[in-house]
């Protein structure tokens, strides 16, 4: 039997690859040199959310455990930096590693190529628990 968890990996790189392809053919600011560079940035983008989301809720845990004003502003701050932040890692990553075969556009087209990627991984598990 396989594993849940490399279940669930294979389906995100699986929609993450779907997701980026269909970026690249309807926007033209985001541009891949060819599939195989696509399935290589997808895997890339697979793993950076994983921990981003993985920050994310660390923070968020943060800011419901927080019982002060103070904490629950400071914890605040810190998921909108996690927000924020990681579309700027993203896009240094991406860049560092594929240089001039791959772009992502800018700071908006990444913030919704990560939002279509986190609905699209949310629908793809959706619709394999409702199985």
């Amino acid at each position: 039997m396989v594993d849940q968890r490399v279940a669930a990996v294979v389906l995100d790189l699986l929609v993450a690859v779907v997701v980026l392809n269909l970026f690249a053919q309807y926007l033209p600011q985001v541009i891949t040199e060819s599939f195989s560079v696509s399935l290589l940035t997808a895997a890339l983008l697979t793993g950076i959310l994983a921990v981003v989301v993985l920050a994310k809720d660390r923070v968020k845990a943060r800011f419901t455990a927080a019982e002060t004003p103070l904490g629950k502003v400071v914890a605040g701050v810190g998921l909108w930096a996690v927000a924020f932040g990681s579309k700027f890692l993203v896009l240094e990553a991406v860049d560092l590693v594929f240089s001039d075969r791959v772009s992502l556009g800018g700071f908006f087209s990444v913030s919704l190529l990560i939002v279509v990627l986190l609905l699209g991984r949310a629908g793809a598990r959706w619709l394999l628990r409702a199985r």
